[in-house]
């Protein structure tokens, strides 16, 4: 287990109990606080970062006064290493001075023990947003029928529901996870979910996953459970892991003919937002609420269109079909070609 100076557990514990952080928030919180400190610790005492004596930095000595001695050059100084020693991309190194802002932030104004903010004039790197990969249609059904077909039949119903529920309601992995039986409605008409932040929601749920549900607690009944709470279980009897489920999704994809496409768990999460959006019936605002964002620009990447959906809006412009009088640019008339040989 990772040991952190009293400094950084006082704001781990701040982020957890006052800001209401998830765990695994706070825990790349630490992660990326951490490795700041030990290449601030590295190049004072001139340890080469590259070398095995860099992860084993006792980070004891960083106090309320380490802090304080940290100035922008280092901050600088720390992101050229990121990028240039470690490989990390913009996004990544976004996240870590997402993470010394937060954590200087706490120190300066929540605190006071200082007011010296090394880190406040120091601008992002820019992040290219990427469009989110997602199933077709199409190959949402092949993924399911391969759950239905898979020659081990063990946890078939299990493993059909849980990958119906991230194609039709677009939950999060630990929200999945998390769900209890006491989190659904008697009827099978919604569920309550935790998201981030330990933020709940109601989830509504359609025909595809009231049945795919309704046969899976008739099969959970029938077989041995220790944990009585959890709506999925592992084999043991046990709520099941985030590992699990991940482990079951490559599985299917792989089974469907869609292992090449090295998709995640969370694509399936894009899948069920890029589908309903592009029914037509879904407004964005409505879709925020669903996915469970807090900002609607999150989700307004969802309204990226197909480009075979810009083709067919294309053929539907009135002026489509008018031509020129004289010979087309494309495929000029070969008999006039022909003449000119």
């Amino acid at each position: 287990m990772t040991e952190y100076p009293a400094i950084l557990n006082e704001f781990a514990f701040y982020k957890r109990t006052v800001q209401n952080r998830s765990e695994l928030t706070v825990v790349q919180y630490l992660t990326d606080l951490s490795l700041f400190f030990r290449y601030q610790i590295a190049v004072r005492q001139g340890i080469d970062p590259a070398s095995d004596a860099f992860d084993g930095i006792d980070l004891s000595v960083v106090d309320i006064d380490f802090c304080k001695s940290i100035g922008s050059d280092d901050v600088y100084r720390f992101f050229m290493y990121t990028a240039s020693g470690r490989g990390n991309h913009a996004k990544a190194r976004a996240r870590k001075l997402s993470a010394l802002r937060s954590f200087y932030k706490y120190l300066t104004q929540k605190k006071h023990y200082f007011e010296e903010n090394p880190v406040k004039d120091i601008e992002s790197p820019s992040v290219k947003p990427a469009l989110p990969k997602y199933l077709t249609e199409e190959e949402c059904i092949k993924l399911l029928e391969a759950i239905e077909n898979y020659p081990d039949s063990k946890n078939r119903i299990r493993d059909y529901c849980i990958v119906t529920l991230f194609l039709n309601c677009g939950m999060r992995l630990s929200e999945l996870v998390g769900i209890s039986l006491g989190d659904i409605d008697p009827d099978l008409r919604s569920m309550r979910v935790t998201g981030k932040g330990n933020k709940e929601r109601i989830i509504y749920l359609n025909d595809a996953c009231r049945n795919s549900l309704s046969a899976w607690l008739i099969h959970r009944s029938s077989i041995e459970i220790k944990d009585k709470t959890a709506l999925f279980v592992s084999s043991r009897g046990q709520r099941i892991s985030n590992k699990t489920v991940q482990a079951l999704v490559y599985k299917y994809l792989s089974a469907a003919g869609l292992g090449y496409r090295h998709l995640s768990v969370h694509n399936l999460r894009h899948t069920a937002a890029t589908l309903m959006y592009q029914s037509g019936q879904v407004d964005v605002r409505v879709l925020k609420e669903i996915l469970g964002h807090e900002q609607l620009n999150t989700t307004q990447i969802y309204t990226h269109v197909s480009n075979a959906g810009m083709e067919e809006a294309m053929k539907h412009n009135p002026l489509a079909e008018l031509r020129r009088k004289g010979p087309s640019i494309i495929g000029e008339d070969e008999d006039n070609n022909d003449e000119n040989k």
